[in-house]
C-alpha cells in the first residue's frame, strides 16, 4: 500500500510493501508531524517506509522515516514486532535530531 497526501502544506509519502496501513497508523504519522513542527521551522516532506521481512526472525518489521527540512534531512529507522511501537521509537529519534539543530 502506497499513499501520498498533503497535510498542512507538508507532503507525506507512505510506502508499505505488501502491507495495509490502518487509519490509526496514518493518524499517528500526522500526530508525529505536529510534534516535529515544534522543533523545525520548515518541513517540506515526510517519507515513511514500512517493510516486513519474510524471515521468521523476531525483528521482522522495519519502519524508516525521513523528514525533509532545509539542510540535511532527519532520518531514523527501527525494527521490531509492533508497528505502533516502531513508529513511536522512530518519531522519538527524529525529534531528538530536530531538537539538536
Amino acid at each position: 500500500m502506497n499513499y501520498t497526501e498533503n497535510y498542512e502544506g507538508i507532503k507525506i509519502d507512505v510506502q508499505a510493501v505488501d502491507i495495509s496501513i490502518s487509519e490509526d497508523i496514518q493518524l499517528n504519522i500526522r500526530n508525529a508531524i505536529n510534534k516535529f513542527k515544534r522543533h523545525a521551522k520548515k518541513i517540506d516532506s515526510v517519507d515513511v517506509y514500512f517493510k516486513e521481512e519474510a524471515t521468521h526472525a523476531t525483528d521482522s518489521k522495519k519502519v524508516s522515516m525521513r523528514v525533509g527540512i532545509p539542510g540535511n534531512d532527519a532520518f531514523a529507522e527501527d525494527s521490531g514486532n509492533n508497528w505502533y511501537e516502531l513508529l513511536k521509537n522512530v518519531e522519538e529519534k527524529v525529534k531528538r535530531q530536530l531538537e539538536k539543530r
